[in-house]
């Protein structure tokens, strides 16, 4: 597979699906470092795929992360305050973040047997940010509204996730007409895939569209997280 797009079509080979499904099978040091070159095997034709997404995603964004391979995450997993012990991660996954304050959000892909999706969002907004677009829903909520019913969105993402509150947030009216969306706490958009689709030739082409089907979520959030309640700009 070639690092740019060129005339072939990035994809995941079947033996990165069969890599992940072993490591499931046999989640520990020793089988992992016995196999390791064929680790670093899948790990490279994961990298050149995120390296074309990286490439497609700056044709019309703006991405901060510099390679695809600076966007991947580790397959070592953190069990020092885990129950589950397992060292190693069942997925590949990557994200890529916008470039400068004006722009908000980010990218996500994440590859797993039975388990594959392309995400983005605003996964742990801190308390300004959250307060910021409350105040915004709550005074007017229908250019979000409009954004979650477009054709686009509800046919890629069906609706927005998230975790929210189950009650009112504090400092505002639990009649608001916008009150279903001021109980969110992360602003999440999700697109699932099987092993199939995920194995497709056209695979790469659906997660650009699913990525490019997240730009008027992202361009308005980003509007409201850099101006004030009066719509002045503060960035």
């Amino acid at each position: 597979m070639k690092k740019t797009i060129g005339n072939s079509i990035p994809s995941i080979p079947a033996s990165g699906i069969d890599f992940l499904k072993a490591i499931k099978k046999n989640n520990e040091r020793d089988w992992f470092n016995a196999h390791k070159d064929l680790y670093l095997t899948e790990l490279r034709h994961i990298e050149l795929f995120a390296d074309a997404l990286l490439e497609e995603l700056n044709k019309y964004d703006v991405i901060e992360t510099p390679t695809g391979k600076k966007s991947l995450h580790r397959i070592y997993r953190d069990i020092r305050f885990s129950k589950e012990k397992m060292p190693f991660k069942t997925n590949w996954s990557g994200s890529f973040r916008r470039a400068t304050k004006l722009r908000r959000g980010g990218y996500y892909f994440h590859i797993e047997p039975k388990n594959s999706f392309i995400a983005g969002g605003f996964w742990a907004p801190n308390a300004d940010d959250l307060k910021r677009l409350r105040q915004e829903f709550a005074l007017d909520p229908l250019p979000i509204r409009k954004i979650l019913k477009s054709k686009s969105f509800v046919i890629t993402f069906n609706a927005l996730q998230g975790e929210q509150l189950k009650t009112t947030p504090k400092g505002f009216d639990a009649g608001n007409e916008a009150i279903d969306l001021l109980r969110y706490k992360q602003f999440l958009v999700r697109r699932n895939f099987t092993d199939e689709e995920v194995l497709d030739p056209s695979f790469f082409k659906e997660a650009m569209t699913t990525f490019r089907n997240m730009r008027p979520f992202f361009d308005y959030m980003s509007e409201v997280l850099t101006s004030d309640i009066n719509g002045l700009p503060f960035v």
